[in-house]
């Protein structure tokens, strides 16, 4: 039984509860996390960043409750703590995927999408990963889209050289299409990072979502996520979100349109090849 002294005393200076163990956990890009074993008889999972963004945990709460107030729509982790240098969760025991638990969480994303947003955007601007994530609302979707979304981190990836001035010009003019591409529906309620390593499979069935970057928008760019990076059993989560909430047709056709900024982003965070990727998804729509 290990304990790291200074996480242990500030996790029991949040949570008013003494740490009797602590563990280092794998796989996070941006946060250090450790397993708390708490002498309450609960466990706990603390990520922490050196020198955080202004917000960064708190915007991350703020999201996880949020998508929580949808009835009977996603699970996420409880919010034990949280300040500018830390987020404290429950701890979520993880299992494999299977199919009549990709069903119930098919069925819950639905619902959560349907409880609505009050517009495309959020009260505040967010992070994704470590990028600021702007999500000052604006009239339509199309204009979210390209304003929000694609502008901002196309702008990085071109001065950066990670992403060439022609493939720019074709995600470009691919995303200012959205809007005739992208059938209108009111503002979903989105976890907006919704990829694979943010899903995590529960015992008994449940299915947890972490990390959002939650904000009102197309409910596409949710499933698009999913489909771009993949996930186990996504063919029963689709089949069974589709009962709930009926997507419209052509709907997968028109997912490369949405897979343009999670690609634009990962570019900027990771580099290789996904400015090339996008490129090539985006002269699909021209």
């Amino acid at each position: 039984m290990t304990r790291q002294p200074a996480v242990a005393g500030r996790a029991e200076q949040l949570l008013g509860s003494s740490v009797i163990s602590t563990a280092p956990v794998a796989g996070g890009d941006v946060s250090s996390a450790v397993k708390l074993r708490l002498s309450n008889g609960r466990t706990a999972f603390l990520k922490s960043v050196t020198q955080a963004p202004p917000g960064f945990f708190e915007r991350e709460a703020a999201g996880l409750r949020w998508l929580a107030e949808a009835d009977d729509g996603v699970a996420t982790p409880e919010v034990l703590a949280v300040d500018a240098d830390c987020l404290i969760l429950a701890w979520v025991e993880t299992s494999r995927p299977g199919q009549d638990a990709a069903a119930a969480f098919g069925r819950a994303l639905a619902r959560t999408h349907l409880s609505g947003a009050p517009s495309y955007g959020a009260e505040a601007d967010g992070y994704i990963g470590r990028l600021p994530l702007g999500n000052q609302p604006l009239p339509s979707w199309a204009e979210f889209y390209v304003e929000r979304r694609i502008t901002p981190y196309l702008r990085v990836a071109r001065d950066k050289g990670l992403v060439t001035p022609e493939d720019a010009d074709l995600i470009e003019r691919a995303a200012a299409r959205v809007g005739e591409i992208v059938p209108d529906e009111p503002p979903s309620r989105l976890h907006g990072d919704l990829w694979n390593g943010n899903v995590l499979w529960g015992p008994e069935e449940r299915v947890v979502v972490i990390d959002p970057a939650a904000y009102g928008g197309h409910r596409e760019i949710d499933l698009a996520m999913l489909m771009l990076f993949g996930l186990p059993q996504l063919q029963h989560v689709m089949a069974a979100y589709d009962e709930v909430s009926p997507l419209g047709d052509d709907w997968q056709e028109r997912l490369g349109i949405h897979q343009l900024f999670p690609l634009i982003v990962h570019a900027c965070l990771f580099g290789g090849g996904y400015g090339a990727r996008a490129a090539k998804i985006a002269a699909r729509y021209l």
